[in-house]
């Protein structure tokens, strides 16, 4: 028995240890690629269950949340039962396991190991802001000048002033490049064209090439030679929105690092870490031109601010907010016009359409909603303009339009509960004897509110890698609490 006890203690610290591994694989590659992440969340989860049957416990307490979560994940269940579009939007239901993580990081975190998380996606953060500059810096593609009439290219259409800058997922630099890779691409298979057109990214599917068009001696067509610099910065390979919401997360975490430090010990060593890495990841923020997301950072780091500093720092990093966001402005001027700033661009103006379009149509299946991504299928049908936009560009108007309203109160419910555990949490920290705690919670507290500020138009939570960096951060947060409430240390209780 004595053995058989020490074998399975043996197996259950094992299994931790392989477990904190999975989950700083998580850290490292959550800024950079989904594939990777999902695999280090996958060990950790696993490793998680080794050890819960090793010491017949989940090792989870429960909480205030669990109710609303449960009811959550039903209602999604039931709505997509019930749906215009079943085959569709079951399928969809795969995407609620980013709720796991709220789990596992309660049960495998403690305020030791949630700071080397949290460090690690900050450099994980730091690195991707940097390869966005340095891609700026090269600029991408090659600007068309001109396309012949028998271009093969302007089956998708593309004109001059366009800058073409992958080829069937191939990154190309010069007229020459391009023309070497249609000359080895597959003949008669849909091929798509990577543009960047008045900085946005464009994917255009459904070029076909022909053997003759292949032929000819600049198979392309195209007369270019400068790269374009006029791009939203995606980090590595990663989308604009969603490297941009990422960041807005992690630079909120940085920050409250720095300010935590900065109230309770000064200029401190973590705080000369901290606030340089929340710079850069700020100007991160600012280089993909994502304006309401940076706006959201903006409110999110005012409400962690003058949650933590008074008198004179308090007003310096307001100050220093505005220029940032002063900074922001000429990169969306820069990068996708003076229109932009002002919202008058046609993205804007196609956004506010079809949020009117989809409230006027939420009456219609208030209770379940339409069903998940049921619009993708009637998308004109609906009324809805255009074929690019495939939701509503607003995590409040998509819950209510797909699931119904009593999910979007939910969510709501949820979003509160959470913001209110994170304002008691983090005031309740702020003499901790771990400061970096209590700068985590603080950092919680300003990428929740971005998180929220941008949902009302960014359909975030329906981007799985933001919902699971949404899903680990209330995690580690809540983690901290109960660790510190468990020492006795003031934490707020979360029962």
């Amino acid at each position: 028995m004595q053995s058989t006890a020490k074998n399975q203690s043996a197996l259950a610290l094992l299994s931790h240890r392989v477990a904190i591994g999975g989950l700083l694989i998580y850290a490292v590659f959550a800024p950079h690629s989904v594939a990777a992440s999902t695999i280090g969340i996958v060990v950790a989860v696993v490793c998680w269950l080794i050890k819960s049957i090793a010491i017949g416990t989940l090792g989870v307490r429960r909480s205030k949340f669990d109710l609303i979560i449960l009811l959550s994940l039903l209602w999604t269940t039931a709505s997509s039962l019930l749906s215009t579009e079943p085959e569709i939007s079951i399928p969809k239901l795969t995407a609620l396991w980013s709720v796991l993580l709220f789990y596992l990081s309660r049960a495998l975190v403690n305020r030791r190991t949630a700071l080397v998380l949290v460090s690690v996606l900050i450099l994980s953060g730091v690195t991707g802001v940097l390869y966005s500059a340095y891609d700026l810096l090269r600029g991408r593609g090659i600007v068309v000048e001109s396309v012949t009439s028998g271009s093969p290219l302007r089956q998708v259409d593309i004109r001059p002033g366009d800058a073409i800058w992958r080829f069937a997922g191939k990154r190309v630099y010069s007229v020459a490049e391009l023309d070497e890779e249609i000359k080895s691409a597959p003949v008669k298979r849909p091929l798509t064209v990577s543009i960047i057109s008045q900085g946005e990214h464009v994917e255009r599917p459904g070029l076909i090439l022909t053997i003759d068009s292949q032929r000819a001696a600049s198979p392309s067509g195209v007369v270019g030679s400068s790269r374009t610099h006029r791009f939203r910065a995606s980090g590595f390979t990663r989308h604009y929105e969603t490297f941009c919401e990422l960041l807005q997360m992690i630079a909120q975490l940085a920050l409250g690092i720095a300010l935590a430090n900065l109230r309770n010990h000064g200029a401190n060593r973590y705080f000369k870490f901290a606030l340089p890495a929340a710079a850069i990841l700020a100007t991160g923020i600012a280089f993909t031109a994502m304006r309401t997301v940076l706006l959201a950072f903006a409110i999110g780091a005012t409400v962690i601010a003058w949650r933590a500093l008074r008198g004179t720092p308090k007003l310096v990093f307001t100050v220093a907010l505005f220029l940032v966001l002063g900074f922001g402005a000429v990169v969306v001027w820069q990068t996708r016009g003076n229109n932009a700033i002002a919202l008058g661009d046609p993205s804007s103006a196609l956004r506010a359409q079809v949020a009117r379009i989809g409230m006027s149509r939420i009456l219609i299946h208030p209770l379940f909603g339409h069903g998940m991504d049921a619009m993708h299928v009637h998308w004109n049908e609906w009324g809805f303009p255009g074929t690019d936009m495939l939701h509503l560009h607003s995590t409040p108007l998509q819950l209510a339009f797909d699931r119904g309203l009593p999910m979007l109160g939910l969510w709501l419910w949820l979003m509160i509960a959470f913001w209110l555990q994170l304002w008691r949490s983090s005031w309740a920290a702020t003499d901790l004897s771990d400061t970096n705690s209590y700068g985590i919670l603080l950092g919680s507290l300003g990428g929740l509110t971005g998180f929220l500020a941008s949902s009302l138009v960014n359909y975030n939570y329906g981007d799985t890698e933001v919902a699971m960096m949404f899903w680990w951060l209330m995690g580690i947060s809540m983690a901290i609490v109960e660790s510190s409430a468990g020492r006795g240390e003031g934490g707020a209780s979360v029962a």
